[in-house]
């Protein structure tokens, strides 16, 4: 799974011109689904990221969390973020799950949020969305379980 985090002061998707999700402050995660993700790759980005120390405390240093802030997560589905476009100009996406798979654990990893009393928000699955965002810092991070599962500790 790939998940782009942005740190938000506000956040929120249309869909049909009307507000699927909104938020105020806490993280916009777009996710992505990929071949072969699964329940691992889940239970990884949805511990890992509301832990993420990308809030300031009151020295002005990243050191509290979103839990910390009381902060809420908005998901919003974004299977473009296995697009390959190393080849042509027009992106491949063989690299992204098959929608059926995909959304199972797009809503696993929505579920694993609020499990841990997490405020969260989505898009629609599927849909053609339009996000709205006010970055806060700008802070934008990048993560893919793949490259994270390793020995080091959330």
């Amino acid at each position: 799974m790939r998940a782009v985090i942005q740190r938000v002061k506000s956040a929120q998707v249309c869909v049909d011109g009307r507000v699927s999700g909104k938020i105020g402050k806490g993280l916009l995660v777009l996710l992505g689904v990929g071949k072969g993700d699964t329940e691992s790759d889940v239970t990884f980005l949805g511990f890992k990221i509301p832990e993420l120390r990308i809030f300031e405390d009151t020295s002005g240093k990243f050191n509290l969390s979103l839990k910390e802030i009381g902060g809420e997560i908005l998901v919003v589905s974004q299977f473009t973020l296995f697009g390959d476009c190393r080849k042509g100009r027009r992106p491949s996406f063989t690299e992204a799950e098959e929608p059926f798979t995909a959304k199972r654990l797009y809503e696993q990893f929505v579920l694993k949020l609020k499990e841990q009393n997490i405020p969260v928000q989505t898009g629609e699955f599927q849909a053609r969305m339009e996000v709205h965002l006010v970055n806060d810092g700008p802070v934008t991070l990048l993560l893919d379980s793949r490259q994270g599962r390793g020995d080091e500790s959330l």
